[in-house]
């Protein structure tokens, strides 16, 4: 495995990184594709013994049981000082006053929360998983330097947002000496690829290495657009994501025909694509199988020519749909109407 720094720091992390909101508990709310601990831990041991050192959850998958199940595999599989946790807050773990957000009580408890799942008494890098409108973001971001500061969080990231927003927040942090993010764990792939306009040059501009979720669109590059799985009949949050553009099946129709050529799977074909964007350090890939595993660290041997990045790429058309998904309060909305009940804790 070869490692790339994340961003202008000094850290290495592995050019795949293992998306945790595959493993939630079935007592917990999880979605009906996720996997329960039982089948989940062979593949993060898989992970591991491949040289993926980066993985990511956030405390609202599952209700807080994909952090549980995470931190105990980790902790059985692998060395903490080699590998990268991450995870994120934003969005609503119990209901009533305080219980989501990005105020300083709730950065301040949620991070305590994340830490007692984990099993861990530091988190690698801390993300806001959405924008919170409703609190000054230099609240936010002085919480966020204070948990760093007190020895609890190593890196700061974000997530979706607008350009300027995240613009405005790197300002404020380099104004007044706060720990910077990172990172962006930003929605890019060869479907949905808005984020060119803005978002990528200027991470690439600040020295912010993305980490794109959704990399393979839901599943739909690495398959025909007709072929049943089990998330696909069980992901609503997909359908608005991707609406069926006439482009899609085109851009798809490319991605089978040189993966056909090229003797590999459609999957390799997406993760590789990826990596010809320089900004892009480590795409968070899903693994319900082993197969998806061994797929994206095949991708990392395949290198696109120039003629196979202009017929993934041309077929592309603008997704003004896909950039409202993306807006903070819209994002908010949908997770609010797609959540399911919090916890007790």
């Amino acid at each position: 495995m070869r490692y790339l720094k994340l961003g202008n720091t000094g850290l290495d992390v592995s050019p795949i990184a293992l998306g945790c909101m595959t493993y939630g508990a079935p007592d917990r709310g999880h979605p009906a594709w996720s996997l329960d601990e039982e089948n989940s831990r062979p593949l993060i041991k898989q992970a591991v013994e491949a040289g993926i050192n980066f993985f990511d959850t956030a405390n609202m998958y599952s209700q807080g049981s994909s952090e549980e199940i995470t931190g105990r595999a980790l902790k059985d599989f692998a060395d903490r000082d080699d590998i990268v946790i991450a995870t994120k807050l934003r969005h609503a773990m119990r209901p009533g006053p305080n219980g989501s957000g990005l105020s300083r009580k709730a950065i301040f408890t949620e991070i305590d929360h994340s830490l007692r799942r984990l099993g861990t008494d530091y988190v690698d890098l801390y993300q806001i998983h959405r924008m919170d409108t409703v609190t000054p973001i230099e609240e936010t971001l002085e919480a966020l330097h204070d948990i760093v500061k007190a020895g609890k969080v190593r890196y700061l990231g974000a997530s979706s947002m607008h350009a300027w927003e995240f613009s405005k927040a790197l300002h404020l942090q380099r104004q007044h000496g706060w720990a910077r993010f990172v990172s962006m764990q930003d929605h890019y792939n060869l479907l949905a690829r808005e984020e060119e306009r803005e978002m990528l040059p200027l991470c690439a501009d600040e020295g912010v290495g993305t980490i794109p979720w959704s990399p393979l669109a839901r599943g739909r590059l690495a398959r025909e657009p007709e072929a049943p799985t089990n998330r696909a009949g069980n992901d609503p949050f997909a359908d608005l994501l991707y609406p069926q553009e006439t482009s899609d099946r085109a851009i798809i129709e490319a991605v089978a025909s040189i993966a056909k050529a090229r003797g590999v799977s459609r999957a390799q074909v997406a993760l590789a694509w990826l990596r010809h964007n320089p900004v892009v350090v480590a795409p968070l890939v899903g693994a319900s199988k082993p197969s998806h595993l061994d797929d994206a660290v095949a991708s990392l041997d395949l290198d696109l020519t120039d003629d196979e990045v202009a017929a993934l790429e041309t077929p592309y058309t603008p997704r003004h749909d896909l950039q409202g998904v993306s807006d903070s309060a819209e994002m908010a909305r949908l997770s609010a109407r797609l959540n399911i009940e919090p916890p007790t804790s």
